[in-house]
């Protein structure tokens, strides 16, 4: 399995291709990714407008300091070959294919990206919102075995994957034991993976306790519909100070010279182990990453 780099992803907001406005506004807002849609945030008259958007968009803002993915519709629909070879020629950080059922759909995109040479560090994405995803989640966690180091991240659409599941309203309590095989899957094939929308922006306890269950549930960040939402999902999603410095104590144990060549040791009265060491290191990056260091 290819190594992948460490990316902060506390919070990816939707920001419909077609809003002028809202894609401008989402270079200067704090969220961690931006997640650039072509796909369901934007009507069938309107994809060819929302492309040479995004087109002089990225013209305008060749580099930035966010995670800048596009959601395409998929090949299979009118518009997805249009969509793919725009978001080719933007060069995001990665492209979100939508409704991945089977690892095929995973693979037709890195094929197509591979006939353009598109560079390697252009990542794929995938939107797991179907029954279909459910049930093939392992299988296409591992087709980043297959694709190189482009599959990079899972993302959940639980708006999709209620209504499919003729759920009465997004009942997250029903979606809990189908949100834990995805981030079963994820993990088992090294893949970070963010936690689905809450519809209702205003509604900060709501959003509050939701990220709480996210965290709690292991996803890496929540995707938000709403500025207002982002610092919330940073800070839950975020590596606090306490945990920053419980990460530094361990690394800083374990580099003690007796400690060196220890598979276990103990630490303020509790056994750490290496597994531990290697999650501390990645604790560090990312704090780092999240300050800008």
């Amino acid at each position: 399995m290819s190594s992948r780099p460490i990316r902060p992803r506390r919070s990816a907001l939707y920001v419909p291709a077609a809003n002028a406005k809202a894609v401008a506004k989402a270079e200067t807002l704090d969220c961690d990714t931006i997640v650039f849609d072509l796909e369901d945030a934007v009507a069938p008259d309107a994809k060819a407008d929302a492309r040479e958007r995004l087109r002089a968009h990225f013209r305008t803002h060749p580099e930035s300091r966010k995670e800048r993915i596009i959601r395409i519709n998929a090949l299979a629909t009118d518009y997805g070959t249009e969509d793919l070879l725009a978001a080719r020629g933007c060069i995001p950080d990665a492209i979100l294919i939508p409704k991945v059922d089977v690892p095929q759909h995973v693979g037709e995109v890195a094929e197509a990206l591979a006939q353009t040479d598109a560079p390697d560090t252009l990542r794929l994405w995938a939107m797991m919102e179907t029954p279909k995803s459910l049930l093939n989640a392992a299988a296409i966690a591992q087709a980043g075995e297959t694709t190189g180091s482009r599959f990079d991240c899972m993302v959940v659409g639980t708006n999709d994957l209620a209504k499919d599941l003729r759920m009465p309203g997004v009942d997250r309590a029903a979606l809990r034991p189908h949100l834990a095989q995805l981030v079963l899957a994820a993990r088992a094939y090294g893949l970070d993976i963010i936690d689905g929308v809450f519809n209702a922006f205003r509604d900060e306890v709501g959003f509050a306790s939701e990220c709480a269950e996210g965290v709690a549930m292991g996803f890496d960040g929540k995707t938000v519909i709403h500025p207002a939402q982002i610092c919330r999902a940073n800070s839950a999603f975020g590596v606090s100070p306490a945990r920053e410095a419980a990460a530094a104590d361990i690394v800083a144990a374990f580099e003690l010279p007796e400690n060196r060549a220890a598979g276990v040791i103990a630490l303020d009265g509790r056994m750490v182990e290496r597994l531990h060491l290697d999650e501390a290191r990645r604790t560090l990056a990312l704090a780092a990453l999240q300050r800008g260091d």
